[in-house]
């Protein structure tokens, strides 16, 4: 359902207006429908699918497997949308997940922290460029009380020319199977853990979903599974790889490097036009390893954990 003025729960007839509320324009609206948000946000996510790629992505997740898909936990979504004016920014949040906000101007970030915080919403954190995760954690403090501390600085990248390693390590690509499903799952996992997310999800929805249409892929060296990389189905002429893990004791050999160049050039050949990944830009290791296979910066974003006073 879309609400222009507020979500379920809130009582405040005006928690959709930002700082202008006054003026009585309901800019931001509120939907709990995958279908929705797509119909209303879908032109302004596509006019720069590189930048809203993960956006898309989830949107395409919700589409196809519910609104649920997930986790039990009720997805909200939005768009911003003054009087007269195209979309101009959008939010997602999927619990356990914190709220992706895209690039917003000051007043939609305010806005949207007001409408959220006097819903009762509760959110472990926001994922948004630097001065609107800013400007959005600034008012959810003012509002909530709650503090705010950086928990991860990401950088998303996308490919300019593929430079596959050179010599590659030993061993070769392939497409991931349903027998390879025990090992990789466990590594999703570990993965999930080494890069510290916010909050953890279920991974197996994720790996059942690349499994099913050939989008994850593995590095075989001596009958051995050594290493793993996945991406995500062609949405609006991009997609990314993720999920990109070796376990410690097989690093350093360029495995990661070698199934990331297979995944890529995978896209390529199915005629992807933009390949992208996000690297931690804690470790300069992974940060080097892409950069040399040909992958270049775009922006910066900032994920802020939220805590109780």
């Amino acid at each position: 359902m879309v609400s222009a003025a507020r979500l379920p729960g809130d009582s405040k007839p005006d928690a959709g207006r930002g700082p202008g509320g006054d003026h009585g324009v309901m800019v931001w609206s509120i939907s709990t429908e995958p279908a929705e948000f797509a119909a209303a946000a879908g032109p302004f996510l596509r006019s720069e699918p590189v930048r809203h790629t993960v956006e898309l992505s989830i949107v395409g997740t919700l589409l196809e497997h519910g609104a649920g898909a997930y986790g039990p936990a009720d997805l909200v979504s939005g768009w911003w949308q003054p009087s007269g004016s195209p979309v101009g920014a959008t939010f997602l949040q999927t619990p356990p997940y914190p709220l992706l906000l895209s690039g917003a101007p000051d007043e939609a970030a305010s806005g949207l922290a007001d409408l959220l915080a006097g819903a009762g919403r509760m959110l472990p954190g926001v994922n948004s460029v630097q001065g609107t995760a800013g400007r959005f954690a600034a008012r959810w403090a003012q509002r909530t009380g709650a503090s705010a501390a950086v928990h991860q600085r990401t950088r998303l990248h996308r490919l300019a020319t593929l430079v596959p390693p050179r010599p590659p390590p030993p061993g070769a690509a392939r497409t991931a199977t349903t027998a390879d499903r025990g090992l990789l799952l466990d590594w999703m996992r570990r993965f999930h853990q080494e890069i510290g997310m916010l909050a953890e999800g279920d991974p197996a929805p994720r790996l059942d979903e690349a499994l099913s249409w050939g989008g994850m892929a593995v590095w075989e060296d001596g009958g051995e599974v050594v290493s793993m990389a996945s991406r995500y189905q062609e949405v609006a002429g991009t997609t990314r790889v993720s999920f990109v893990y070796t376990p410690p004791a097989l690093r350093r050999r360029g495995y990661a490097a070698a199934v990331t160049a297979a995944v890529t050039a995978a896209a390529l050949d199915a005629g992807v036009a933009e390949v992208l990944l996000f690297t931690d830009l804690a470790n300069p290791t992974s940060n080097g390893i892409y950069q040399r296979l040909g992958y270049r910066p775009v922006e910066d974003r900032v994920v802020l954990a939220f805590a109780a006073s």
